[in-house]
């Protein structure tokens, strides 16, 4: 899902990172307001553990990698502000460094994998738990529903990005959202967004049963102040 340089043109590029700045400038600023000092290291544990996630690629018949993410997994635990910046973070590491992922395209692969997935996660997850309740055991399978929902929106959204290209910006991706759409969500439908559920099932279902203290920390939401 990372857009490599190239793939997308100036005017797209330009937009996506000024959301993107604007998106992480929203975070920064609720962090600062909300997070204590000990709970600092948490969101550098969590942005290792979407770096490390994201690293692992497995090919689909398309002659293209996917990956999950875990930027849902994130915003359950410490909310979707905290996602965006754990998630931005490794993607930032991961474009200068490993050049996974472009330094232009870096505001559209930040709008997609830590404002789309986790945002979109956590209102699916929400609604999962007021349907049952607030009932606890359904955690672990909210949270594996929501990220599989979650993923598969953020890959929607990259496949609309390199799609619409060839009408805004003729001369970079050259094929149209009617190949790109379907491209995208076939492989995350199928092979990441399985995985993000198994993980995010198991994740929240261990630390239930052996640290629920992890997820009774502080919450960086959207509708909080």
């Amino acid at each position: 899902m990372h857009i490599p340089d190239g793939y997308l043109g100036p005017t797209t590029c330009i937009i996506f990172y000024l959301i993107a700045i604007f998106a992480l400038y929203l975070s920064f600023k609720k962090a600062s307001r909300k997070l204590e000092a000990k709970e600092i290291p948490i969101i550098s544990l969590l942005s290792a553990f979407s770096f490390i996630s994201m690293m692992f690629n497995w090919p689909v018949p398309d002659g293209t990698t996917v990956h999950m993410v875990g930027a849902v997994l994130i915003a359950i635990i410490l909310g979707p502000y905290a996602a965006t910046i754990a998630v931005s973070i490794a993607l930032l590491i991961q474009a200068l460094m490993f050049g996974d992922g472009g330094i232009t395209t870096y505001g559209a692969n930040v709008f997609n994998m830590a404002i789309v997935m986790p945002y979109s996660g956590i209102l699916f997850y929400r609604g999962i738990m007021k349907l049952f309740k607030e009932n606890e055991k359904m955690m672990p399978i909210a949270a594996g529903i929501a990220s599989y929902v979650g993923i598969n929106l953020a890959a929607f959204a990259c496949g609309m990005e390199l799609g619409i290209q060839p009408y805004i910006n003729p001369g970079y991706f050259p094929y149209t959202f009617y190949l790109s759409v379907p491209a995208m969500l076939l492989a995350h439908l199928l092979i990441a967004g399985p995985v993000e559920f198994v993980v995010s099932f198991s994740v929240i279902l261990y630390l239930q049963r052996s640290h629920p203290e992890y997820l009774r920390l502080p919450k960086l939401n959207f509708l909080e102040g």
